[in-house]
């Protein structure tokens, strides 16, 4: 995207990170608390955000959570709808398609999601650095109580801190429990643990990955561990929309001047050997030139002090940056506290920086739409086309047919059921074509109960003179009650027959 990106303000190129030190250590960042109108939204945002997360997993629908993700049991249930491992091809298209506009939603909006829906983002910035506010204060006060001895006043600090942290951790572990078991079961271990040890030495395991994320790793988890930082390096082009310094009105930079325009015009005071108050000051007229000349910004570094992640957006679009808007808003305040137009640091691509260019579908965005479209298109025919009840006739194999002492002839079969939906189906089977008898076999239970398999296996008895060859199509009628809910076609094996 550019050299304004890879060059840093010293001009040289970038080949460190900000957390890590020279000495390969792990370096804090302390940053500074937002405030402005984007941090607003976003913390409105997450508010809705919490409470949605919080309270899904209560949500049922047919006594049955509205989300769940049950990898062990392999039983998903999105929105209500129960998905088997039959419906796996279904739940493949719909992550595939889930990746394919992620990249389109990254190509035009860069990492938007990172800043403002991630979970990592949401529970660390929301949540975590909210409270790490309250007790340890602004990042001034959060580096001298890094810095000062282990005194009566920070061991209190840092175990109310720990505890809370741990507290909340284990909050979040039994809620994403729920969403992979549901709700009422963790709930039942809650009321006895002791009867699963096992499951609480897992939440106590993935609650210290939880704390440990949100106590020391922090933004690590975005740089090191997430592959999304990388990904929007192949993605982003110079039309992507990304938090985007504005070089051109920034530079070059400098501190603020001190005389203004108006000052620098009016040379009427000045007692110089030059003009002695006459006019035509040659240093006032070398000031007011070198201020006409300089950008906007003022190298304030307020866009760095208030950084989650402690770059200098001025670089340009990074690994590190996750669009979370901080410098917007602090950028925006300096600029209106000197009486300058906002939006030096906003929303923006390169190409509308540098050329004024506004966003227009390219021949890249327009292909991952039509992709998009034909993914969505063939998931939606899936879902209508998926029917609540999934069955599988076959001959049993290795037999061919049983000639019966009557003269009739038999074939065995073998009827596989999968119950999707959240009612039992009592059904019964019929000849449709065909005169004959079916048999079951054993005490066969007529019914699938809900979300539960069934095996049935049952003879079907024809005449001779209705076998017309050795293989005779035979379609199988299946009701519940005396509505047809699916039709079987399966050959039927008899005798060759010789004219």
């Amino acid at each position: 995207m550019g050299d304004v990106i890879a060059l840093d303000k010293k001009g040289t190129y970038r080949d460190s990170v900000a957390t890590i030190s020279k000495e390969g250590r792990r370096n804090y960042i302390n940053p500074k608390k937002p405030q402005g109108r984007l941090y607003n939204l976003r913390t409105w945002f997450s508010i809705f955000y919490l409470f949605v997360f919080f309270t899904l997993p209560f949500i049922k629908v047919n006594d049955e959570p509205l989300f769940m993700l049950n990898i062990l049991d392999r039983k998903f249930i999105i929105f209500g709808m129960i998905f088997w491992p039959q419906d796996f091809f279904i739940f493949g298209i719909a992550m595939l398609t889930f990746v394919v506009f992620i990249i389109l939603f990254t190509v035009v909006f860069g990492r938007i999601f990172c800043g403002w829906a991630c979970p990592q983002t949401i529970f660390m910035e929301m949540v975590f650095r909210k409270i790490e506010y309250w007790i340890d204060g602004d990042a001034a006060q959060q580096k001298k109580l890094r810095a000062q001895p282990w005194d009566r006043k920070k061991i209190i600090k840092r175990v109310f801190k720990f505890t809370i942290f741990f507290l909340i951790s284990f909050v979040i572990a039994n809620f994403f429990l729920a969403y992979l078991i549901s709700m009422d079961q963790v709930l039942g271990y809650v009321k006895n643990p002791g009867a699963h040890i096992a499951t609480l030495v897992s939440l106590l395991v993935f609650t210290s990955v939880f704390f440990f994320v949100y106590w020391w790793f922090r933004e690590q988890a975005c740089l090191v561990v997430c592959p999304y930082g990388r990904l929007q390096g192949v993605l982003l082009d110079k039309n992507s929309i990304v938090v985007a310094y504005d070089h051109k009105r920034g530079e070059p930079r400098g501190k603020l001047a001190k005389q203004s325009k108006k000052t620098a015009q009016n040379d009427d005071d000045c007692k110089c050997t030059d003009c002695k108050g006459n006019g035509g000051c040659k240093d006032l007229a070398a000031k007011f030139e070198a201020y006409a000349t300089q950008g906007d910004c003022i190298d304030c570094m307020a866009c760095v002090r208030v950084c989650p992640t402690g770059i200098d957006i001025r670089n340009g679009t990074q690994l590190e940056c996750i669009n979370c808007t901080a410098c917007i808003d602090a950028c925006d305040a300096i600029m209106t506290s000197i009486h300058k137009p906002a939006g030096l640091i906003r929303y923006a691509s390169e190409n509308s920086i540098t050329k004024g260019v506004r966003l227009r579908l390219t021949t890249r965005i327009k292909g991952y739409i039509a992709v998009l479209s034909l993914l969505l298109s063939l998931l939606g025919f899936l879902l209508i086309s998926r029917t609540d009840l999934d069955a599988r006739l076959m001959r049993t194999a290795g037999m061919t047919y049983t000639s019966l002492s009557d003269g009739r002839i038999s074939n065995l079969y073998n009827l596989k059921l999968t119950n999707k939906t959240h009612k039992d189906i009592p059904f019964t089977l019929r000849l449709e074509n065909i005169k004959g008898e079916i048999e079951y076999i054993g005490n066969s239970n007529m019914m699938v109960k809900k979300e539960d398999y069934s095996h049935l296996q049952f003879f079907v008895k024809l005449n001779r003179n209705d076998i017309k060859g050795w293989k005779t199509e035979l379609k199988i009628g299946m009701y519940e009650k005396n509505k047809k809910i699916k039709t079987f076609t399966a050959n039927f094996i008899g005798p060759e027959i010789y004219n």
